[in-house]
């Protein structure tokens, strides 16, 4: 019962990642593709997440981190190049 419950939540995400990708070609600002490529690294560390439940190998976990880590650093920056027009002081 867990495999298919985890399989569904695989899907789910994959589509979820299929729609901010559409987001992130097509969105008509520059904010709304921040906010969609914010979404697809919190997608695909969900996305690496289940996959390593659903392997039951824990080296899935910490490339989820690692993918978690850059993706805030990647937010954090293109949003102060947004603000101020440079990233490093």
């Amino acid at each position: 019962m867990l495999e298919y419950s985890i399989i569904i939540a695989l899907i789910s995400i994959a589509i979820a990642l299929v729609l901010n990708l559409y987001r992130l070609i097509v969105g008509p600002t520059t904010l709304d593709r921040i906010l969609a490529l914010d979404t697809a690294y919190i997608n695909s560390v969900a996305l690496i997440v289940i996959t390593g439940i659903y392997f039951k190998n824990p080296l899935y976990f910490e490339a989820a981190l690692l993918i978690a880590l850059m993706g805030f650093v990647g937010t954090i920056s293109m949003s102060k190049y947004i603000l101020r027009g440079d990233i490093i002081e």
